[in-house]
């Protein structure tokens, strides 16, 4: 079993900046492919972006509103812990994030029904 916790969510203006966290009680951590999904009101959870297990390869969602180009993932194996860096957030932005974790995977995972544990979730509200 991994636990997972997602941290340093919040409510910012349209423009501004967030650092989310997920710290993984797993010892193995460096071996687990990580993804950052979120789910806006009424909307179904969207894929968001991942970093493989192995090189720490990333991948980014490419639908329209793209995040791509505006957030960052990334994973520190020194502490379980990896990041979602965003940037320029727009009102659209908000949802709840969740981190998900599979292993061992050495790839990246865009699929969330391919995740085995996830995280509480936390707020993230942009105003405009």
């Amino acid at each position: 079993q991994v636990q997972l916790v997602e941290s340093w969510g919040g409510m910012v203006q349209a423009g501004g900046s967030l650092r989310l966290s997920c710290a993984a009680a797993v010892v193995t951590f460096r071996r687990y492919s990580m993804g950052w999904f979120r789910e806006a009101p009424a909307k179904d959870r969207e894929f968001v972006a991942a970093i493989s297990g192995s090189d720490g390869t990333t991948y980014y969602a490419d639908y329209a509103d793209s995040v791509k180009g505006r957030f960052t993932i990334s994973r520190d194996n020194a502490k379980n812990t990896v990041y979602l860096q965003m940037f320029s957030l727009k009102p659209e932005d908000t949802a709840v994030y969740y981190c998900a974790a599979v292993g061992p995977r050495r790839s990246v995972v865009t699929n969330e029904y391919e995740y085995h544990y996830w995280g509480q979730g936390t707020q993230v509200t942009v105003s405009s």
